[in-house]
């Protein structure tokens, strides 16, 4: 079966997801970003890797930190860069998804930055492409629906080998809202790929999706029992309108019986490391002590974020 994501000769022609992308491109994508980051500042470099290709950013959904990364790795990289809020033009007059695309590749788009509130939408523009022999155009997918957000994924694996250097031999647990998170599912993949012996799913049966236990994901209800010993811990965050309903009694449950408190923090390793895709609900997922403790990692995230998008987007361009 041929991955969408990679050429005839096994490069990266798209990033679709974290399933399936070979432990060799997860580290060239790492390696890459390395490179950009210059460390003790915690700044990133400026590069004319993307000089005179066209970035266009195509957000279908509403997200204004996802963009801006994704705007300020484009512009490090030397690239034009082309926001584009398609909620509110092309799709209102009832053009179709793929006209758009192609109204767009006819202006010389190099790059599509796809953010979608569907499942599979950026694959569907990346077949498009290939169908319509538009192969020099690559897809980054910035989050579809509930199916995967690999950049975030990516990013957190950097953060993750930044702190802790190796990855076989530890222990992540992911807390929270993994039913309905993108993010949930392409660290999951990714950890896996990269050889982390056990990696923990942490929450309320509502929020767990059935089928973990076939990804290789050790499942709790009880978060005391799944952080014990834990070298990493991811939580997720809670979306307002599951706060109240079917799924949960409330945030303020939520927190007692799955908020990270510095209690329950001390259950994992001295030397664990927590993060939090953002933005962050504190006292519902995170207490603010956590949040801004010594062991969060949070901030660190963002400016690594900007790095392997960078990486993630050279390398595209440079096939």
């Amino acid at each position: 079966m041929h991955n969408p994501q990679l050429n005839k000769n096994g490069e990266l022609q798209h990033l679709l997801t974290t399933e399936g992308l070979p432990k060799s491109i997860i580290n060239h994508i790492l390696d890459t970003a390395a490179s950009f980051v210059s460390i003790g500042n915690r700044d990133v470099k400026k590069v004319p890797l993307l000089r005179g290709k066209s970035v266009f950013n195509l957000f279908f959904e509403n997200s204004t930190r996802t963009r801006t990364t994704f705007e300020i790795a484009s512009k490090r990289l030397s690239a034009d860069v082309i926001n584009l809020n398609i909620a509110a033009s092309s799709t209102s007059k009832g053009e179709t998804l793929l006209d758009t695309i192609d109204n767009l590749s006819a202006m010389h788009a190099d790059m599509f930055v796809v953010r979608h509130s569907q499942s599979g939408v950026p694959y569907l523009i990346a077949r498009h492409l290939h169908d319509t022999r538009q192969d020099h155009v690559h897809v980054v997918n910035a989050g579809d629906g509930r199916h995967a957000h690999p950049t975030q994924g990516l990013l957190d694996m950097y953060t993750i080998r930044h702190y802790k250097k190796d990855f076989t031999g530890l222990r992540v647990a992911i807390v929270g809202d993994i039913l309905h998170s993108r993010v949930a599912r392409s660290d999951i993949h990714a950890l896996t790929t990269l050889g982390v012996p056990e990696v923990r799913a942490i929450g309320p049966k509502t929020l767990l999706p059935g089928g973990l236990e076939q990804m290789g994901v050790r499942v709790f209800n009880n978060m005391d029992e799944g952080l014990k010993d834990v070298d990493v811990i991811i939580t997720l965050r809670l979306q307002h309108e599951r706060m109240s309903g079917a799924l949960l009694p409330s945030a303020q449950e939520f927190f007692k019986s799955y908020g990270l408190t510095p209690e329950r923090l001390a259950l994992a390793r001295p030397d664990a490391i927590v993060m939090h895709p953002g933005p962050m609900n504190r006292g519902v997922e995170i207490d603010s002590a956590v949040a801004d403790g010594p062991q969060a990692v949070i901030l660190s995230q963002v400016t690594f974020g900007i790095a392997v998008r960078m990486a993630v987007m050279s390398i595209l361009a440079g096939n």
